[in-house]
């Protein structure tokens, strides 16, 4: 009788440390940078949208009926603000009611979410309270306070699914200071993301004891090493320097992305990026295994998933119809009428039409000598005829404010050698190119990729005469001859110079390693700004005009100008095929 009881005793404890084994399984979904893309259409272009959240809704409903939402993880990685109607009606008409964003993404049941620098651009009025209205919590560790040092936003959550402790740590670019004016996020400011990530860390690992610790990065890919603090785009280097992550979500740079790399503790780390405007959603299924309550394994696997064929959700759209509506009826509402298209794609090779209107609207509007713009949208086109609240988001992409600043003019041909470097290589004979492209993205399917540079940084200027010699090379490439009116131009000579906000605050290094002028003393060249967005003066002026016939202002060219021309040419073929 003894052996027996001996016998079910040791059975039942081997079952016992058998049932203490277990696996857990479980999903996690990321949106980023989706850009006001809430529904399956496009309010600037006025035709059906690929992407949009919408579509992403119902791949997660989906998902959560069939696993259960013990199973599923959503996550958003910030710019999601700024960008489509949808988001600026509710940022800036209509500020009474809920946020169409929050609402969305609390219908969505979104688990948490970061914020990104499009976010901050909106202001700390449209922000905080979009913040204040979503009923998830919104991360940034490295956004600090100046009052008491403690971060602005949550520094991390933590989720819970199936007794698994999930901490997800957010972070925002700490390049918030270099790009947007100081007003939009005064009490803040931005510390770098590996030393935030790795003090952090301990807190999640040591105190909070998470099974999973998930970085939720407002930040790029990057390079896996960095030679300068507070970089950009940081994903793949602080995977690599900071133990402790399983899976970091990026975004930022609109590029869609999934890889695995090896930290210095030998572990592996998932990193995946969704690109933009909800076209895809990054996925992370995730094994784990404990014993008892201690994790012995994770397994991770990465992956996109391609929103292009999933139907929108029509419980999501009937709930939200009445706000698509709204946003629909204010971007529709004829404002002018021009006599000719204009389109982005002149604007590569010579003066056109479409720079030159905010080109000369910089100048009425800022009392400025010379202006500075650069063609926001990559290829963009707004048609002959009536003008819609809609092409004011075509013709100007973003909410920036205009800056008059103090240049010399030095500083103003060392700003363009600075521009046309980025954009031109040095031609060596007539048959090579005259854009500067990426020989490693030539043929990338995404147009915009096979340039070496954003072209939202090809900056021209009106109010001088001046030539580019594409056979000359970076840095002797302009020649200014005079200003606009014909009167000379000096080196020494000071100018009212119009540039947006974005340019006036460094981004793009224009100013700083272009023109040279120390980032602590832009704020100081600042002579005059804007109440309101270059948008809405861009509103205001069509409106008042009734009839607009822009024309290019022809005070700039390439010279050579038969080598300029035939490159041209051949290099339009290229970049928009």
């Amino acid at each position: 009788m003894r052996r027996i009881c001996l016998l079910v005793l040791a059975c039942l404890i081997g079952f016992s440390s058998e049932a203490r084994k277990r696996e857990i399984q479980l999903s996690l979904y990321e949106t980023s940078d989706v850009h006001g893309a809430f529904f399956p259409y496009d309010f600037i272009d006025r035709k059906p949208m690929a992407g949009s959240l919408a579509r992403v809704a119902n791949y997660v409903k989906r998902q959560r009926a069939e696993r259960g939402n013990d199973r599923v993880v959503l996550l958003d990685n910030g710019d999601i603000l700024q960008g489509q109607p949808s988001a600026y009606y509710y940022n800036f008409i209509d500020t009474t009611s809920t946020h169409l964003c929050a609402a969305i993404m609390n219908y969505m049941q979104y688990d948490a979410g970061t914020v990104g620098n499009h976010d901050v651009e909106t202001g700390h009025a449209v922000y905080d309270r979009w913040v204040k209205d979503c009923q998830f919590p919104l991360l940034g560790a490295n956004a600090v306070r100046t009052d008491n040092h403690a971060p602005y936003w949550k520094p991390y959550t933590l989720i819970e699914r199936q007794g698994l402790r999930i901490a997800v740590m957010g972070m925002i670019t700490p390049g918030v200071p270099n790009w947007l004016p100081n007003d939009l996020w005064r009490g803040m400011t931005f510390e770098d993301i590996k030393a935030t990530a790795s003090r952090w860390m301990q807190v999640v690992r040591e105190k909070e004891k998470a099974d999973l610790v998930v970085g939720l990065f407002h930040s790029g890919m990057g390079k896996a090493e960095q030679k300068y603090p507070k970089a950009d785009n940081a994903a793949q280097y602080v995977a690599r320097e900071v133990p402790g992550f399983d899976i970091i979500f990026c975004g930022h740079d609109h590029r869609e992305a999934c890889r695995k790399v090896v930290n210095t503790a030998g572990d592996s780390v998932l990193i995946v990026n969704p690109g933009a405007s909800a076209l895809y959603l990054a996925a992370a299924d995730v094994k784990v295994k404990l014993k008892g309550k201690k994790v012995e394994d994770v397994e991770v696997k990465g992956y996109l998933v391609d929103m292009h064929d999933v139907e929108p959700d029509a419980d999501f759209c009937q709930t939200f119809q009445p706000q698509e509506k709204e946003v629909r009826d204010f971007t529709e509402k004829v404002i002018g009428h021009s006599t000719q298209t204009l389109e982005t794609r002149p604007a590569f090779f010579g003066p056109s039409a479409f720079i030159d209107f905010i080109h000369s609207l910089q100048l009425s509007i800022g009392n400025a000598d010379i202006s500075f713009s650069a063609p926001l949208s990559f290829d963009a086109a707004i048609p002959a005829g009536d003008i819609r609240v809609s092409d004011m988001f075509n013709l100007y992409k973003y909410e920036n404010l205009l800056y008059v600043m103090r240049l010399s003019g030095k500083e103003v041909k060392d700003y363009l050698e600075f521009s046309y470097a980025n954009w031109t290589q040095q031609m060596q004979q007539a048959d090579d190119h005259l854009l500067l492209f990426n020989p490693k993205t030539l043929h990338s399917p995404d147009a915009w990729q096979r340039l070496k540079h954003s072209s939202y940084n090809f900056d021209s200027a009106a109010g001088i005469c001046y030539t580019v010699d594409v056979t000359k090379p970076a840095g002797q490439k302009i020649t200014i001859l005079s200003m606009a009116d014909g009167k000379p131009f000096s080196l020494e000579a000071h100018y009212r110079v119009a540039v947006n906000s974005y340019r006036g605050n460094g981004g793009g290094g224009h100013l700083t390693q272009g023109a040279g002028i120390p980032k602590d003393q832009l704020s100081q060249r600042i002579v005059w700004t804007t109440e309101k967005d270059l948008r809405y003066y861009l509103m205001q002026e069509i409106i008042r005009l009734g009839q607009v016939n822009p024309q290019p202002l022809n005070q700039w060219r390439f010279i050579p100008e038969d080598w300029a021309k035939a490159a041209s040419e051949r290099d339009a073929q290229l970049l928009f095929k």
